[in-house]
């Protein structure tokens, strides 16, 4: 995941083809110690390949996927919860409210760039 968050980020600064320098150069700038081989691993995977457009595919796809089960809890109706009496308007600013947090609050976990170890499958 590592090699694939530098080599996308290296795509949004304007690169379409990111050498494997630039990608070795992205993650040690994060203190992670790049592994040759995969770092060609991904360069090569996305050889030819217009990322805007893989992303869209990707999109296209989880759009398809159904979702078994029946969610996680809800907060309730909005009668239930009081809410039933506030205009929309309200009701919207109190969601983005709950939906905004901080960057680190929200990428907390996915040890993009954390954690040192090499345990995990990239």
């Amino acid at each position: 995941m590592r090699y694939l968050g530098a080599y996308l980020l290296a795509v949004l600064g304007g690169n379409k083809e990111p050498s494997a320098e630039l990608l070795t150069s992205i993650l040690d700038s994060v203190g992670i110690k790049a592994d040759s081989d995969k770092v060609e691993a991904v360069i090569s995977a996305f050889a030819g390949k217009d990322v805007d457009q893989l992303v869209k595919e990707g999109t296209e796809r989880l759009g398809s996927v159904v979702g078994g089960g029946a969610g996680g809890a809800g907060t309730g109706s909005p009668a239930a919860s009081g809410e039933a009496d506030k205009p929309e308007e309200e009701q919207e600013e109190e969601a983005d409210k709950e939906e905004s947090g901080s960057e680190s609050e929200e990428m907390g976990g996915l040890g993009l760039f954390g954690d040192d170890s090499d345990s995990d499958s990239d």
